[in-house]
């Protein structure tokens, strides 16, 4: 079994950066890659308090036994605090295809998420221990449209109910949000040029 590191978040996007010349595409992945970051580092007010997305996003959210559509700045802001909060932002792909166009991105993920029992619980997914350390694993379809400006417009996800796999780990191998933090905040905070994606995948910052 493959366990979730926070940094494969950067894999996809960096393997698209190597892949094109396209100004816009590049702005777009890039765009992408640090919304990604700053979500699983629990950094949202970032997305949202920043030039990454444009005034009036549109979410459409069909994940987890949620339908939503959130409109707005304020609509995201509160489910992105509401994520945080509960401590549900450990997340990303344990494998992923990413495909880029002019509109924006297309993504194929086999996501895991590191979760508490009690956690899965209150998400309405059966677990036997609450106190347990959990890998909670499924396919998502993802699709982001973005801005002439290369602001993100919003997210469009839709998950494969069907492909949920729930595993009990190892409290050693169960990341934290502040695992995931110390992990992605040097990648955040470290500039990427525009001319060759820099892949900053060492040190994990796992410990």
């Amino acid at each position: 079994m493959k366990l979730f590191n926070p940094i494969d978040v950067c894999i996809s996007p960096d393997r698209a950066l190597e892949a094109t010349d396209n100004p816009r595409h590049r702005a777009m992945i890039l765009n992408y890659r640090r919304h990604a970051m700053l979500e699983v580092a629990g950094r949202w007010e970032e997305i949202v308090n920043t030039d990454l997305l444009v005034d009036e996003p549109a979410y459409r959210l069909f994940y987890l036994g949620q339908s939503l559509v959130l409109t707005g700045r304020d609509q995201v802001a509160s489910f992105y605090a509401t994520l945080d909060g509960s401590g549900g932002t450990v997340f990303g792909p344990l494998e992923e295809r990413m495909a880029v166009a002019d509109w924006g991105l297309a993504i194929e993920s086999y996501f895991g998420h590191h979760l508490r029992g009690h956690q899965l619980h209150a998400m309405g997914i059966e677990a036997d221990d609450p106190d347990g350390f959990y890998q909670f694993e499924h396919w998502i379809s993802s699709f982001w449209p973005y801005s002439e400006d290369g602001r993100l417009i919003g997210e469009h996800i839709y998950e494969d109910a069907g492909s949920r796999v729930l595993h009990k780990i190892d409290e050693a191998d169960f990341i934290t949000p502040e695992k995931a933090a110390a992990a992605l905040n040097p990648l955040i905070d470290t500039p990427v040029s525009d001319g060759v994606a820099d892949r900053l995948l060492e040190p994990s910052g796992l410990s």
